[in-house]
């Protein structure tokens, strides 16, 4: 297809609610930041995960509020560094042995210019929901 005509699909789609839609699916917490290190977005799974520590009350503040100086100055260094080259995008930042997850910085960005970041927890757990198994979405149905 060519360029133009895949432009004029693109912006009869609204693909904000697309990726949005993606991002609150997950069951895994996605915290997305700015530059200055602002939480301008945390998905539900996230808004439940840190609710102790305020849940959505944290959105328009400092994530480094949340860390201790030398994770401050690691998520910094982070940052620097996915700035440095557009090939820079995850790293990997730690296991949470009692949840069993890794934790990633993912770069953001927009044309290739850094625009933030986000952080993405990924569970190593084996799933444990039938394959195929509908009744969860059927039960959601019939409580509407």
């Amino acid at each position: 297809m060519e360029k133009s005509k895949k432009k004029k699909i693109y912006k009869k789609i609204d693909m904000v609610s697309f990726y949005k839609s993606i991002v609150d699916q997950d069951r895994a917490s996605v915290v997305i930041c700015n530059l200055k290190h602002e939480i301008i977005y945390m998905n539900p799974a996230a808004v439940i995960s840190y609710a102790k520590r305020g849940g959505d009350k944290l959105i328009g503040r400092s994530l480094l509020d949340c860390h201790n100086p030398e994770s401050k100055d690691k998520i910094q260094q982070v940052v620097d560094w996915f700035a440095v080259d557009e090939s820079h995008n995850i790293v990997y930042t730690f296991h949470n042995e009692k949840q069993n997850k890794d934790v990633y910085m993912v770069a953001l960005r927009d044309e290739g210019k850094l625009i933030g970041y986000y952080e993405k927890h990924e569970y190593r757990n084996a799933e444990t929901m039938k394959q195929y198994d509908r009744k969860l979405y059927t039960k959601c149905i019939r409580n509407r």
